[in-house]
């Protein structure tokens, strides 16, 4: 897909430069000092030969076909030779130029241009703005990046420059290896999802990894991710999260639901395994590249000293892993050669003396344990300690047993003699046991992936018109914000019960609808301005008879009134009394990258206090709905405490699928609070609901009729197409009036 990126005959750059201080030379000097086998054309009108490479006025020049230019021209130029890159079918483009999209608006202009003339041609493009890209297969390093990393099994993509050129120094200074590594800058054509559709076909990529500010496309993305990590593992950091999810929203969900959990949410349900910094993303890649899969969570610790045992104790936990329980015949064994004074269970304390060959006697006998599915060996530098021996020995055991090990070589100026060794025999090594215990908990995170089920969406018989009638009417009248009986319509249309409600207008009508209805009763005040009722005393609960019904109605209207005199009233609802059980919440917030993102969790008046929820993206599965609610920390609660019944799992799931399909079918629906839905024995029912939509994005023009998409010029609750036809509705209203009605 990507193959003239990632293998080209040829290659073209750009700007080509005899001066060492110039971009183009440094690409150039790049592409010729690192071994690349194909035809390579140096591109400079003032010159004739660079770096004793033939140089060619253009691009149009060269005698031979060109598979990729580069381009490293002033950004006011790159359209001119990116139009000739064309004529003469190039098929990929780095544009390591910039002054685009950065640059602000002119610079959005002019980079919509280049993807213009890119699609005239068929041609792809990487960057603007951009590093470059390095591909270590074919000996290609198409940057101005400063050495060249030794070929491996990693891919890495980053929409930072700068980030990664520190990383480059840091792979060279480490023998890190890399298959493919690309900058793709302002991402004006090939993205992330090209670049994981390319590399999960890889052969020479075993693990991908990314530093990611922001996604193209997010439902795009998850779908290509949920499927690459199928093939290989993925290893993200996103940055940049934390500001954008502070937008103000109205909704408990919209409070809870940022930037940041939505992306941690989509990482987990497309199997990508997020990094929480760069020296993470690093340490997670050298495990998955060099050990194979952890096929359980039973981690056995051998270690020559008890405080750093400890410490991985405490930090398997945290990981999802737990400390294996040593077969008594294991025990028995290590006993036999371990001094009287080591610790024969796990974590295996080998003692501060242990030479080489203990080490490797203990790690050789915890390995063929079948209770052990994974190992950390933890040395700290004593004066007799065997270091390089101690290295050598673990890379010959951990080979033979198929289970992943890693070491933790504690320190630095001693332990350091032993990095070559380790890393010959693919050990990966951790300065300290938290992030070793943490790389091993990202090998079993995966495994754990590849094991789930393939999601099975369910789908209700519903009754999708009710709903759109309800929607619509709310934005027939320009409200975007549904009221709690307009949002039940739209609810109970996808069969989520709700109990009975009715809207009274006046005490009177309250008595007779509670009559109809039955005792007791709750009474909320109803009003599209009035968010949140219990704010302004607007709800009242259990009134069992007409006197306190009328009572209820005259204080709510009060005040309500009093709080809120702007306020636009339709009424108060009478509505049956709903069993006090377990309060819960079911909410969305639609997130503008990966779609409806639902929040499940306890609820009531404390939500956002206690923040005890769990998020999915939807459309959610039946396994997805049953991890939300074993996830929340109160789910005991829902079990059943002292005494009490546990609440109906069945009916709170239906819950969940059906609110996941109405948001679904919805795309307009931006956010959903049902707060509470009260878990009973033996249901689950939609207490209390309110529901934001987007406005329309097409408009029917009040005076001429015509539908257009623009904003519309607004007159009170009338909208018009242009301030024409609003001049020429108000001249003729005033017509009317002076005419009695009758116009002219």
């Amino acid at each position: 897909m990507l193959d003239m990126f990632f293998n080209p005959q040829s290659v073209a750059v750009i700007g080509a430069s005899r001066e060492p201080e110039k971009l183009g030379y440094g690409v150039l000097h790049n592409i010729v000092q690192y071994g690349y086998q194909g035809a390579i054309y140096p591109i400079n009108p003032k010159a004739d030969e660079i770096l004793g490479l033939p140089a060619y006025p253009s691009i149009l020049d060269t005698p031979g076909d060109v598979e990729l230019a580069v381009i490293v021209v002033p950004g006011k130029f790159v359209p001119g030779v990116l139009r000739e890159c064309g004529q003469k079918g190039v098929r990929g483009v780095v544009i390591i130029s910039a002054g685009f999209r950065e640059t602000g608006t002119a610079g959005l202009k002019a980079e919509h241009e280049l993807m213009s003339i890119a699609r005239e041609y068929d041609m792809r493009i990487i960057g603007p703005n951009c590093l470059g890209i390095i591909d270590t297969v074919c000996s290609l390093n198409a940057s101005f990046a400063a050495g060249m990393p030794v070929p491996g099994e990693i891919a890495f993509m980053s929409q930072s420059g700068a980030l990664c050129t520190a990383i480059l120094d840091w792979a060279v200074a480490t023998s890190m290896g890399f298959s493919r590594f690309v900058s793709f800058g302002n991402k004006a054509d090939v993205s992330e999802v090209d670049l994981l559709q390319a590399w999960g076909e890889d052969d020479h990529t075993k693990v991908i990894i990314a530093y990611l500010e922001a996604i193209t496309d997010g439902e795009l993305f998850l779908k290509t991710a949920r499927r690459v990590t199928h093939q290989k593992p993925i290893i993200a950091i996103k940055s940049g999260t934390t500001s954008a999810g502070s937008k103000a929203v109205s909704s408990h969900t919209g409070s809870l639901a940022g930037s940041e959990q939505a992306y941690e949410t989509a990482f987990r349900q497309c199997g990508v395994i997020r990094a929480n910094s760069v020296q993470e993303l690093f340490d997670l890649s050298v495990a998955f590249v060099n050990q194979p899969p952890l096929q359980g969570n039973r981690v056995v610790i051998v270690t020559n000293a008890g405080g750093p045992g400890i410490m991985a104790t405490d930090a398997l936990e945290v990981a999802g892993l737990q400390l294996a329980s040593l077969a008594r015949e294991t025990v028995d064994t290590l006993r036999e050669y371990l001094p009287p004074a080591a610790n024969f269970y796990n974590p295996v304390d080998v003692l501060g003396d242990s030479l080489a060959d203990r080490y490797g006697q203990a790690l050789d006998t915890v390995l063929q344990d079948a209770n052990v599915d994974g190992a950390v060996v933890i040395l700290t530098p004593q004066a007799m300690t065997q270091i390089v021996e101690t290295a050598r020995v673990i890379g010959q055991i951990a080979p033979r047993c198929g289970k992943p090990v890693v070491s933790c070589f504690m320190g630095q100026e001693r332990v350091s003699e032993a990095y070559p060794t380790l890393r010959e025999a693919h050990i990966p090594n951790y300065g300290f046991p938290e992030h070793a215990i943490n790389a091993l908990g990202a090998l079993y995170q995966y495994q754990e992936w590849l094991s789930r089920p393939e999601p099975e969406i369910l789908r209700f018989k519903v009754d999708p018109e009710r709903a759109h009638r309800a929607i619509e009417t709310a934005r027939d009248d320009h409200r975007l914000t549904l009221g709690e009986m307009e949002a039940r319509e739209v609810i109970a249309a996808y069969g989520i019960p709700v109990p009975n409600s009715r809207l009274a207008e006046s005490s009177d009508q309250a008595v007779q609808l509670a009559n109809e209805i039955g005792y007791p009763v709750v009474m909320k005040i109803i009003s599209p301005d009035i968010l949140h009722k219990s704010d302004v005393g607007g709800v009242k609960v259990g009134m069992i008879n007409a006197a306190e019904v009328r009572d209820a109605f005259d204080l709510i209207m009060y005040r309500a009134r009093r709080f809120m005199p702007d306020a636009d009233i339709w009424g108060i609802s009478v509505q049956q009394m709903v069993p006090q059980g377990k309060e819960l919440i079911i909410g969305v917030n639609r997130d503008p990258q990966f779609g409806p993102l639902i929040m499940f969790g306890m609820g009531g008046i404390y939500v956002e206090v206690l923040k005890d929820v769990t998020f999915r993206l939807a459309p959610l599965s039946r396994l997805d709905a049953d991890e939300m609610i074993r996830e929340i920390r109160t789910y005991r609660l829902l079990r059943g405490v002292r005494g009490e019944p546990p609440v109906d799992f069945k009916s709170i799931i239906e819950v969940l699928l059906r609110v996941s399909q109405l948001v679904t079918d919805f795309p307009e629906i931006v956010e959903l609070d049902i707060n509470p839905l009260m878990a009973l024995e033996d249901r689950a029912m939609a207490v209390d609901m309110r529901m934001v939509v987007e406005a329309r994005k097409e408009y029917r023009c009040q005076y001429c009729g015509e539908i257009f998409d623009v904003d519309p010029i607004r007159r009170g609750k009338l909208i018009y197409c242009s301030a024409a036809c609003a001049f020429e509705a108000t001249r003729l209203e005033a017509c009317d009036n002076l005419a009695g009605g009758i116009r002219p």
